[in-house]
């Protein structure tokens, strides 16, 4: 019934706009002939006035039930609109540009009393009668200079009226259809980017977006030619809405996303109509975008990954498009190759466009990860996520990439868990046969990959420490042994020790600092490394027990980090002694062992003496309780290492 009503208004108001619109142009014609431009567009101001009474003049208001003043903004509108047409008729450019001016600010003061009221139902239909009108009015035949110079301003006015209802997105929609059809298409892409930046601020910003999305897809097929260039400045623009979009707390994810899918899907069709050359970089190009797609509709999800499954799965047949296989998405290949192909051009904006797509692998190594979560997404790339985990547990250079391509899952902040705790069960299922590498059995050279691996293990130790639950704090520590397992000894320590530099928790450098000890065992290194071994080693002990900020360590607070220290260091003097060779300028030799017992453990033994102390007079049993339960155990260590000390410093005299 109320779609009846509505489409009944429309049509009347189209047609007493069109009677409007000829009883002006009759006015005009008596006098166009002898009289100025300036006379004209005067005399053509009073006549669109005296033709422009109120609606409810026409016994509409009573039909449909809207009022006086609702309807007086679009017959202020209306007039603007139709003072533009005869503004080109009269030759009078600069006045057109003036009306189309006064009808923008006409429409952000509406916006503006919208914002500051934006539950007003009264608002709302006064709205939706201003956009209603614009619609009627751009749906007459109307000269090519008015429309074009309305689509250089109306899209971005208009656009921010599409989060106040369904009906006033409608008609914004079918707006900036009308203009796509009208305009040129050239223009209507940069129209459009220009758009989307503007209402990026906008209040609903995912609903606003929508109708100019939807433009997008509607123009790019009609582009005639230089589709890769023209494209390769829209999209960017449009990523990067997305992207600012995405991170919202209130996102309107599935009509968001579907639209821009359907660029996408505009993209792929205007592929086949190309040269083999302009195809291939087309085919890059798109292969980009969904993936940066992929990665900020992941980030978009609040609630259930289940929710937004289906975009995924429609996402996914797009990888097969354009060339990409699971093993390539997750090594890296597949992203690294379309850049190059894309950074080929040597274009001064290749920047400017690599920096757009700062996710590309992010959305990469979660197209292998929603594969995992659903069979519907793993059949399109057409390769076995079996076979992929396969030929990663049967090659090292592979797995390294992919401990690389990973950290971008792992170290999110913005993914919901269940994304996090599939990358680490991926990296559980890759190293299921990893056995720890050795320095006289390594094959490949792990430097190059040695960066990203670290940068993936500092991800891996941020969840263990705030994971949600217990399980998943278990299979990370689990997966960072076996990554750890998998470097080669040569630089695994390195690795180690940059982690235990760069960790800014007490606990964790604790962890780290026994991952150290387990793996000192001589016989995993090389003779050459053994020094550097116990020279890194001590540093690392005098990282915790003499910190470079200065002072000593902060008792309880850091603890756990000191017990560590003093344990790995008791380690190695232990190890050193077992061997029965003393090293001349590692661990044993007489002038670290001075070093170490009249800067470190002595001072240290200060501070415990004090804190213990300190105890003894705490009115709180319980605090002082946790406090003697943490310093207790190193205390114990402290002395075991200081005689340790002193037998060898006696045994060097």
């Amino acid at each position: 019934m109320f779609l009846g009503v509505s489409m009944s208004c429309r049509f009347a108001k189209s047609i007493i706009n069109c009677l409007l619109f000829k009883i002006v142009k009759l006015e005009i014609s008596k006098f166009s002939a002898l009289a100025s431009p300036r006379v004209i567009i005067a005399k053509a101001r009073a006549a669109a006035a005296m033709a422009s009474p109120p609606l409810g003049s026409y016994g509409v208001e009573k039909s449909f039930g809207i009022t006086a003043d609702i309807a007086a903004p679009s017959s202020q509108i209306r007039e603007l609109l139709i003072l533009c047409s005869t503004a080109v008729e009269a030759g009078d450019v600069p006045e057109l540009e003036n009306l189309v001016a006064e009808l923008v600010n006409s429409l952000n003061s509406l916006y503006e009393d919208v914002a500051s009221d934006p539950g007003s139902t009264d608002l709302e239909n006064n709205v939706f009668q201003v956009l209603a009108e614009i619609l009627s009015l751009l749906s007459l035949p109307v000269d090519q200079v008015v429309m074009d110079a309305l689509s250089f301003e109306l899209p971005k006015s208009i656009s921010k009226f599409a989060n106040i209802s369904s009906r006033c997105l409608e008609t914004v929609d079918n707006i900036v259809d009308r203009f796509v059809t009208a305009c040129s298409p050239r223009d209507m892409l940069s129209i459009l980017c220009e758009a989307l930046v503007a209402v990026r601020g906008s209040i609903g910003a995912s609903y606003c977006s929508t109708p100019l999305l939807h433009g997008f897809s509607k123009v790019i097929p009609s582009i005639q030619r230089r589709h890769y260039e023209q494209l390769k400045v829209a999209v960017p623009v449009v990523v990067k809405i997305l992207k600012d979009i995405s991170l919202e707390t209130e996102v309107e994810v599935e009509d968001l996303f579907n639209k821009a899918l359907g660029v996408a899907v505009s993209i792929r069709d205007v592929c086949p109509k190309l040269k083999s050359e302009e195809n291939a970089k087309l085919r890059s190009l798109l292969g980009l975008y969904v993936l940066q797609i992929m990665a900020l509709l992941s980030v978009s999800i609040r609630d259930k990954v289940e929710n937004c499954l289906s975009l995924a799965t429609e996402l996914a047949p797009f990888l097969t498009y354009c060339g990409y296989t699971y093993i390539g998405l997750i090594t890296g290949h597949d992203t690294e190759t379309g850049m190059r192909i894309i950074a080929g051009d040597d274009d001064d904006d290749d920047d400017d466009f690599i920096n757009s797509l700062s996710d590309i692998n992010l959305g990469a190594s979660l197209s292998v990860i929603w594969a995992k979560i659903s069979n519907n997404v793993a059949q399109a790339p057409h390769s076995d996520l079996s076979d992929v985990m396969n030929e990663l547990q049967n090659n090292q250079v592979k797995r390294w990439q992919t401990y690389g391509m990973l950290k971008y899952v792992i170290s999110s902040g913005y993914l919901l868990w269940e994304f996090r705790t599939h990358a680490i069960e991926f990296l559980l299922d890759i190293t299921k046969e990893v056995t720890p590498s050795h320095g006289n059995d390594e094959q490949f050279d792990c430097s190059q990959y040695t960066p990203s691996i670290y940068t993936a293990l500092q991800a891996v130790t941020l969840v263990i420490m705030h994971a949600p639950n217990a399980n998943l704090r278990k299979k990370t520590f689990d997966a960072l042994k076996r990554v750890l397992s998998d470097i080669p000894a040569s630089q695994r320590f390195d690795v180690l020790r940059a982690l235990v530099t760069n960790s800014q928790s007490p606990s964790m450098t604790a962890i780290l600092l026994d991952l150290i000890r387990d793996n000192m065992s001589k016989r995993s290194l090389q003779a050459e490394d053994i020094l550097c071994v116990d020279t890194h080693v001590l540093e690392l002990v005098e990282l915790i027990l003499r910190p470079p900020n200065g002072g000593p360590p902060l008792l309880p607070e850091q603890s756990d980090a000191v017990l560590a220290a003093l344990n790995l260091y008791r380690f190695a003097l232990l190890v050193e002694s077992k061997d029965g060779k003393t090293n001349s300028r590692g661990v044993s030799s007489e002038k670290n062992l001075r070093k170490v017992y009249e800067e470190w453990l002595l001072p240290l033994r200060s501070i415990v003496t004090r804190t213990i102390a300190e105890i003894h007079g705490h009115g709180n049993k319980e605090a002082a309780l946790d406090i003697v339960c943490s310093i207790n155990p190193i205390e114990l260590v402290l002395y075991r290492c200081i005689e340790l000390v002193e037998d060898k410093l006696k045994a060097s005299t």
